[in-house]
């Protein structure tokens, strides 16, 4: 149903664990792209072994063109895009699929819901901790608990999983290469969207992923994706993310968001994103 597309840079042991999840926990049948960045940890071999369709690169390449690399293989008409530090959850495409059919044209953007072991006050997540790692991982404690860690629909989709019809992917041209490595790649293609006219950004409550967090970027030096995203749209995420995607609040029976209110907190924020422009 999905090409799903995952870059892993010397990750193997999630990598591994976030396959066998697919495999033993999707509903349906999947592309599975992996862009392989360097793989001198046995991961190119053991996609190889497992006869898993991929790309790689003899160095890391990053987050923005590893994903494009591989996303250029996209067959099926969704691309997911997910990090190798996620474990899926059953049925986490089922409840994206249901979706789709309610979505009133072919341009949104849906995210799965990430349950994570540390709270980073990140309303969109659901926080439990079943493991920080491979080997402390507690696969049978959280397939227990999940059906209780489900949450209503949200708004502001922006994080992986995310799903986005594959025409979309290619007239916006993926993730965008001057923000390579990878910081604020996804908020910057969520803008992408927004600038071609997508208003769905929806989170699915009940497309449960685990998420290990930032076992590949903690390992590379960051781009200043921030500033970057403020010098390229002319305003900071924190006020795409507040006024436009309404990121976190309950979706409810919403699906599109609406332009932002022309209130005098929106107007303040605006001539604040052009000062920080100014002197950035």
């Amino acid at each position: 149903m999905f090409s799903i597309i995952i870059p892993t840079w010397n990750n193997i042991a999630h990598l591994q664990l976030c396959v066998d999840s697919l495999r033993r926990n999707s509903t349906y049948e999947h592309q599975l792209i992996i862009h392989v960045n360097d793989g001198a940890d046995g991961t190119l071999e053991w996609v190889k072994h497992e006869g898993l369709e991929y790309t790689a690169s003899p160095a890391n390449i990053g987050i923005c063109h590893g994903v494009n690399w591989a996303a250029a293989r996209a067959i099926r008409d969704y691309v997911v895009y997910m990090n190798d530090d996620m474990y899926c959850c059953p049925g986490w495409d089922e409840a994206l699929a249901r979706r789709i059919p309610k979505m009133p044209s072919n341009l949104f953007m849906l995210s799965g819901t990430m349950i994570e072991p540390v709270d980073t006050r990140n309303p969109c997540v659901v926080v439990g901790n079943f493991g920080r790692d491979v080997p402390s991982f507690n696969a049978p404690a959280l397939l227990a608990a999940a059906p209780s860690l489900k949450r209503p629909d949200w708004l502001g989709a922006t994080w992986p999983p995310t799903l986005v019809h594959r025409e979309w992917w290619e007239r916006l041209g993926g993730y965008s290469s001057e923000l390579s490595p990878g910081m604020s790649s996804d908020n910057d293609f969520s803008m992408k969207m927004w600038d071609a006219g997508c208003r769905v950004f929806l989170g699915i409550g009940d497309s449960l992923v685990y998420h290990f967090q930032q076992k590949s970027t903690s390992k590379i030096v960051k781009n200043d994706g921030r500033r970057q995203f403020l010098h390229k749209w002319g305003i900071t995420q924190a006020t795409f993310d507040r006024y436009y995607l309404r990121r976190c609040q309950l979706a409810g029976d919403t699906l599109a968001v609406s332009e932002p209110e022309q209130t005098s907190r929106y107007r303040r924020a605006l001539f604040m994103c052009r000062i920080k422009r100014a002197f950035k």
